[in-house]
């Protein structure tokens, strides 16, 4: 078929093959493994570590994921048929590519930032809750002691303002202790309201309850 390999890398390689005429089927059958030495002369499509599906219309395929330093054996058939010795080709990758070492260098560097920076945030994101959660119980323990002051002065200021009213009020009741005191038996002063149309006749004081009482007959009302 003179299919032929170029291009040939550390992980990769082109496989270009000439347009089969009597190939009838819609895609070619790239097929691909290591270690030549290992395949079965049978050349069986089962023995194939690798398959790839190729249109028709197209004549060269790269192969890629390749290990460096292996050698690879590629074969081209139409869709269903085993491939022949005349339809493989036998090649050996080169070494890593500087390039292709740097790169998974970068995607390794890549890896660990974005790995390191997502639990950074998530440590963040915890302490940030811990801190919140922390300020929010003390706010609300303080809270709690301005409500629980307030209440306690509240409290006082009803005690003290209770104990004026109780002394004020003894004040008030010592003159009356006072005045019983004085008159032990309880007679009251009574006011004579004089009628100077019924009595005109001078009273005379009395000096036990000093009520002016009429010499002769009632012309007052004790009250």
């Amino acid at each position: 078929m003179g299919i032929t390999v170029q291009n040939i890398t550390g992980s990769t390689a082109m496989v270009i093959w000439p347009k089969m005429a009597s190939c009838a089927d819609t895609f070619y059958s790239v097929m691909y493994h290591p270690n030549w030495n290992s395949m079965l002369s049978s050349y069986s499509r089962k023995s194939f570590q690798k398959e790839e599906r190729v249109p028709t219309t197209r004549s060269s395929f790269v192969v890629e994921n390749l290990t460096p330093l292996t050698t690879y054996i590629v074969c081209v058939t139409c869709q269903s048929a085993n491939p022949s010795s005349d339809q493989c080709r036998v090649f050996n990758t080169l070494e890593r590519d500087p390039a292709s070492a740097s790169n998974t260098k970068k995607e390794l560097a890549l890896g660990i930032w974005l790995t390191s920076s997502i639990l950074l945030l998530i440590i963040a994101a915890i302490l940030l809750y811990g801190c919140l959660h922390i300020l929010c119980r003390r706010r609300r323990e303080h809270l709690q002691g301005r409500n629980g002051t307030s209440e306690q002065d509240h409290r006082k200021a009803w005690t003290k303002n209770t104990a004026q009213d109780s002394e004020e009020l003894g004040r008030q009741s010592q003159p009356m202790q006072d005045t019983e005191e004085k008159h032990p038996g309880g007679i009251q002063l009574a006011t004579i309201i004089e009628n100077p149309s019924v009595c005109k006749e001078p009273v005379m004081p009395t000096s036990k309850s000093r009520e002016r009482v009429p010499t002769t007959g009632q012309c007052s009302a004790i009250n």
